[in-house]
C-alpha cells in the first residue's frame, strides 16, 4: 500500500488548483473466477487489479482522475490533472492523515487465496452434479459459477481521515435449464457474503442447486398464471426485490436531489403503511452488502429510510449531503478505484412485524403466493415496477395449491407499500451485484412476509397468460416447507 507521507502529498498537490475537498481511493483486488458448463470447467480465472482514483471537489463541480501507476510520480501526476480541472487558484495546504480504526469487523474463517484452485473448482463440480442429479433426462444445463474476491483499499482525504481496510467476499450461483417437449423453464439460485471459503464448503451449496433444478423441473408442469388483480403473499423467501427496486433506489440522495425519486421532498412525510419500516444496514454480519467502512472512508452505521410509514432519511454520499449541509451517512460507494463514489445501497431490509407467516396464508381466501422473485425494472421518477415471478402458487382457503410459471407482477412502489396488510415476523434474504450509473457493487435486500389484497383492493397486478384467476387446490405444498426461514441468510 501508500506511504502515508506520500498520500499527504499527492492530497496536497491535488487541491493546488483550489479545490475545497480532495480524497484519494487506492485499491489492490485479488480475483478468483470459474464457470462450470456443459459439465465442464469452461474458464478458470485468478487476476490483480490494482490502482487508483483521485477527486476534487469544488463547490458543486467534480474532477475525477484515476491511474494504476502507484509510485510517488504516477500519483503526482494523476492528482495534477485534477487539480488543473478542478481551477486555476493555487493554494497552499498542509495535510496531516490520521488513521481510523473501524467500528465492526467480520470475522473471516477461511481466506480464498489460502485455498487450493482444486478446492475450489471441486466445489463447483459436486455443485454441476447435484443439480444434474435432480432429473437426468429434464435438466438439459446447468451453469454455475464461483467467485471470491480479497480487496485491499486505502482511503484518504484532505480533512486528515485515513482508512486502510480489508474486504473479503464469496459467491456461488447456479442456473439450470430444464425442458420436457417444446417448454424450457429456468431456475436459479445464489449464495454470497463477506465471508471466506467457509460459506461454500459445506453440504449447503449442492442443497442449493437441487433446490434451483427441482424448480426447474417443477415449472415444466405448472400451469399459466391467470391474470389481474387478485392478493398477493410475497414470502420473505422472495427476498428484497422489491423493497430494492420499488423502494431502495428512490432513496438515494442523488435521484432525490435531481427530483428523479418518488420520495423527492417527502422527508417527515407518511409515504408507507404504519406496518412498514425500512433501514439499511452495512454492518450486518456475513451480508453480501456489509462493509466496515463505505469507499469514502465513512463509517457504516445502520440508517433508518422509513420509519412505521413516515419517510426519516435518504442514503448519502458525501458529495450530496454536502449540498445539504449535513454529513454523509455512510453510502458512498463505487464499482472500483476507475469510478467516482455515488450514493448507493449496502443491505436494505423492510423490517419483520410481528404476525407468524403460517397465519397468514391459512386466513388468505385465494390469490398468489409469491415464493421467489425473478428480475423486473422500475420507474424512479413515479415508482411504477414490473417484476417477474421465479416461483409462486396459487392460494385457496389457505392452503398451497397448484404451481403456476410466466407470472409478473405490476404496481407502484409507495402505493404497495402503503397498502400492506399483513406483516410476517420472518426475514428473508437475497443478493445481487446492483447496476447504476455503469458501475456493479455487491448488495443484499431482505423483506418479511407481507399480504396485500385480502382486506381491500390489491394494488398488485398479476400477469399471466392462464385467463381469471382460479384453479385447483391439486398439488398442495406443506407451507412450512415453503416458509421456512431460507438458509441463504446463514451467511
Amino acid at each position: 500500500m501508500i506511504d502515508r507521507k506520500v498520500l499527504e502529498e499527492v492530497l496536497a498537490e491535488a487541491l493546488k488548483g483550489g479545490g475545497d475537498f480532495a480524497d484519494i481511493f487506492v485499491e489492490n483486488r485479488r480475483i478468483t473466477g470459474i464457470s462450470c458448463e456443459d459439465n465442464k470447467i469452461e474458464r478458470v480465472q485468478t487476476g490483480l487489479d490494482a490502482g487508483a482514483g483521485i477527486r476534487v471537489l469544488a463547490g458543486e463541480a467534480t474532477a475525477y482522475a484515476y491511474t494504476n501507476q502507484l509510485d510517488r510520480q504516477g500519483l503526482l501526476d494523476a492528482a495534477g490533472v485534477v487539480a488543473r480541472a478542478a481551477g486555476s487558484s493555487r493554494k497552499d495546504v498542509n495535510i496531516d492523515l490520521n488513521r481510523l480504526e473501524p467500528a465492526i469487523s467480520f470475522d473471516i474463517e477461511r481466506l480464498p487465496n489460502e485455498v487450493e484452485t482444486e478446492d475450489k473448482v471441486e466445489v463447483v463440480q459436486k455443485v454441476n452434479q447435484a443439480a444434474r442429479g435432480v432429473d437426468a433426462e429434464k435438466i438439459k444445463q446447468v451453469i454455475v459459477g464461483y467467485g471470491d474476491v480479497i480487496q485491499h483499499v486505502q482511503i484518504a482525504n484532505s480533512e486528515g481521515v485515513l482508512v486502510e481496510d480489508t474486504r473479503v467476499r464469496t459467491r456461488l450461483v447456479v442456473n439450470a435449464v430444464a425442458a420436457d417437449g417444446g417448454v424450457i423453464q429456468t431456475g436459479y439460485d445464489a449464495l454470497g457474503g463477506v465471508a471466506g471459503f467457509e460459506l461454500v464448503d459445506s453440504a449447503y451449496p449442492e442443497e442449493m442447486a437441487r433446490k434451483a433444478a427441482g424448480r426447474a423441473v417443477a415449472l415444466l408442469a405448472a400451469q399459466p398464471a391467470p391474470s389481474g388483480k387478485m392478493p398477493v403473499i410475497l414470502a420473505s423467501e422472495a427476498g428484497g426485490t422489491m423493497v430494492h427496486e420499488a423502494c431502495g433506489h428512490g432513496l438515494e440522495a442523488d435521484l432525490v436531489q435531481k427530483e428523479l425519486s418518488v420520495y423527492a421532498g417527502k422527508r417527515g412525510e407518511v409515504v408507507a403503511s404504519p406496518l412498514i419500516t425500512v433501514f439499511d444496514d452495512s454492518t450486518m454480519p456475513g451480508k453480501y452488502g456489509s462493509y466496515a467502512f463505505d469507499d469514502e472512508g465513512t463509517g457504516s452505521a445502520p440508517v433508518t429510510l422509513i420509519e412505521e410509514g413516515v419517510l426519516r432519511d435518504y442514503l448519502y454520499d458525501r458529495l450530496t449531503a454536502g449540498k445539504e449541509g449535513r454529513r454523509s451517512n455512510g453510502h458512498g460507494r463505487r464499482e472500483s478505484y476507475q469510478h467516482k463514489p455515488i450514493p448507493r445501497m449496502g443491505n436494505t431490509c423492510i423490517a419483520p412485524g410481528k404476525e407468524d407467516p403460517r397465519d397468514i396464508l391459512r386466513e388468505a381466501k385465494r390469490g398468489l403466493l409469491v415464493r421467489k422473485m425473478g428480475g423486473g425494472q422500475v420507474n424512479t421518477t413515479n415508482g411504477d415496477f414490473v417484476f417477474e415471478v421465479a416461483e409462486g402458487y396459487l392460494i385457496e382457503d389457505g392452503d398451497v395449491g397448484s404451481m403456476v410459471r410466466g407470472a409478473t407482477l405490476t404496481g407502484n412502489g409507495p402505493e404497495v407499500l402503503a397498502k400492506v396488510e399483513r406483516v410476517g415476523k420472518d426475514l428473508g434474504f437475497t443478493i445481487g451485484t446492483c447496476g447504476k450509473d455503469g458501475q456493479g457493487v455487491p448488495v443484499s435486500d431482505a423483506q418479511p412476509t407481507m399480504s396485500f389484497g385480502q382486506q381491500q383492493e390489491c394494488p398488485i397486478v398479476v400477469g399471466g397468460t392462464g385467463g381469471s384467476p382460479g384453479g385447483s387446490g391439486a398439488n398442495k405444498k406443506d407451507f412450512r416447507e415453503l416458509m421456512r426461514e431460507p438458509r441463504i441468510r446463514r451467511l
